[in-house]
């Protein structure tokens, strides 16, 4: 009848019709266990897919990195997925940190691509050389999600100096960096450094435009050298939960103008955009679940309504109570 129509879907809801249609299976069980009540071992098994015989990760877990080969920035996806789930500790964890000691390049830190025996696609904006430095991008989020699980290792000593080392130093940055050097941060044991640390990584990046405070005046920032245009961060990607060192880098007003620019993201598919360049395309159609997934968990994190999800749809697998854990 007239006027009488139906409310828009939720997000949430409108968020799953896409995560059933586009995402692999790790992202449909990691959307199952955050929003649905889904079981973490269904995560696990999916996760063990991409767990090559040296104790890394490959596979494509992180999609810009084709092939079976076990690479530093598909182990920090995984760490991700595993602290997501509370279960980034045992001996799955003791050989993995031997695997890195493996990987590491003479400073004691991760490469940002291991050269590989053959060639297998990569993203352009990764390069592959044959004796590769030492990255803070990678190095960071994997040294700072071991150490806020109390995970000790020879391997940590030296890959945790060298992550102090380049934040204390850093001149010149872009936008990844600073996120790898906040996940380090955000776990690093100690707090008081961590916080002085931070304090002044948030002024170069206020002082270096490398964050949109303003999004509907983002057309006059200009994105990094090398990042695609468009390409472009914004407050919550720097601080993902309101807990971060970097929640405190940024007003409550521009806080609340990111995550409504972000929340508006929301595209009709259901799904939240990438906004790095699009290089193949089955990398573009993997990253986009995984940025719906982020973005529901940083607006539920800082409260924001995002619905129920909505009637179950044919097809998706059948998920069982949470197990009991961290809150998700």
């Amino acid at each position: 009848m007239p006027g009488d129509e139906s409310p828009p879907p939720a997000p949430l809801a409108r968020a799953e019709q896409f995560i059933w249609l586009t995402a692999r299976v790790l992202e449909q069980r990691r959307f199952a266990f955050h929003f649905l009540g889904g079981d973490a071992d269904a995560v696990d098994t999916a996760l063990g897919a991409y767990l090559g015989d040296d104790g890394g990760y490959g596979h494509a877990l992180d999609p810009d990195l084709r092939g079976p080969l076990s690479q530093p920035l598909h182990t920090a996806h995984a760490l991700r997925v595993l602290d997501s789930l509370g279960r980034c500790a045992g001996q799955r964890i003791e050989r993995l940190c031997r695997h890195l000691t493996g990987l590491s390049t003479p400073e004691g830190a991760l490469p940002l691509v291991r050269p590989a025996p053959r060639d297998h696609p990569v993203a352009p904006y990764h390069p592959v050389r044959d004796d590769p430095p030492g990255e803070l991008l990678t190095t960071g989020p994997v040294v700072g999600v071991l150490h806020r699980n109390r995970i000790w290792h020879a391997w940590l000593f030296r890959a945790t100096d060298f992550c102090w080392e380049r934040i204390e130093t850093l001149r010149h940055s872009h936008p990844y960096e600073v996120q790898s050097a906040v996940a380090f941060l955000d776990g690093a044991p100690d707090r008081a450094r961590a916080a002085a640390a931070a304090d002044r990584l948030g002024r170069l990046v206020r002082e270096r435009h490398l964050v949109v405070l303003d999004p509907g005046r983002r057309e006059e920032y200009a994105p990094a050298p090398g990042y695609a245009p468009g390409e472009l961060l914004f407050p919550y990607d720097y601080a993902r939960r309101p807990e971060s060192l970097a929640r405190s880098w940024f007003t409550d007003e521009e806080m609340r103008r990111s995550l409504d620019f972000l929340a508006a993201e929301q595209q009709p598919d259901g799904g939240w955009p990438v906004r790095r360049r699009a290089w193949a395309p089955g990398s573009s159609l993997e990253r986009r679940p995984i940025a719906t997934l982020e973005a529901l968990l940083t607006l539920r994190a800082y409260g924001r309504p995002v619905g129920a999800a909505g009637p179950p749809a044919a097809g998706p697998p059948a998920v069982s109570p949470p197990a009991p854990g961290r809150p998700r």
